[in-house]
């Protein structure tokens, strides 16, 4: 959705939405740098005032991680959906694969951000708290099939291990350009499988 109102792009439509504020400040960030990049330089592009980018995100940071509240309820969905006789590892596997699944039109998009957000000193600090957030996704999964507390210790291992399996995934993609990123998360979550399994009674 975007508005009819002009901005300063001399007629460019206002960019209105999480998603586009978002694929414009990652054009940015890629291209110029993400320190050499204002949050004024964003809402420009955007046509949009900076008291309204930041209607729509609190921080430059933010920006980069685009709708990642809407992303982490996309997780959860995946992971209640499971049937109950699934194993808890098989459950971990069929999320995190579907999760990371990128269509063909937005794999440089997605590229461009994953790059940004795993080398840009700045937004791995940042990254720090949104994995924990993504791995209490993972940590209350696991707990409820698991009967334990979501801050028990086997709950927040299993979780880091997943994060574990898609951030390597990840490394090996942007560092072989030809690699498949389906293929790399399927092979990664396949050992996280394995060692899960030793849960299942």
């Amino acid at each position: 959705m975007t508005t009819k109102r002009s901005g300063p792009l001399g007629g460019r439509p206002a960019a209105t939405t999480r998603g586009q504020l978002s694929d414009i400040a990652i054009a940015l960030f890629y291209e110029r740098g993400f320190d050499e990049t204002s949050v004024d330089d964003i809402a420009t592009a955007a046509g949009i005032a900076r008291r309204t980018l930041f209607r729509y995100y609190p921080s430059k940071n933010s920006l980069a991680w685009g709708e990642f509240d809407d992303h982490l309820d996309g997780l959860r969905a995946l992971l209640a959906e499971t049937p109950d006789d699934v194993p808890l590892g098989e459950s971990l596997r069929r999320a995190l694969v579907d999760f990371n699944e990128v269509p063909d039109e937005m794999t440089e998009q997605h590229r461009r951000r994953m790059s940004l957000l795993l080398t840009v000193p700045a937004l791995q600090a940042h990254s720090m708290l949104m994995y924990a957030d993504w791995r209490q996704v993972i940590a209350d999964h696991c707990a409820a099939r698991l009967g334990v507390a979501p801050g028990d210790h086997t709950p927040q291992t299993v979780a880091w291990m997943t994060l574990g399996a898609a951030l390597a995934a990840y490394d090996t993609w942007l560092a072989s350009p030809d690699s498949d990123l389906g293929v790399l998360m399927e092979t990664g979550s396949r050992t996280l499988v394995d060692g899960v399994g030793a849960l299942d009674p």
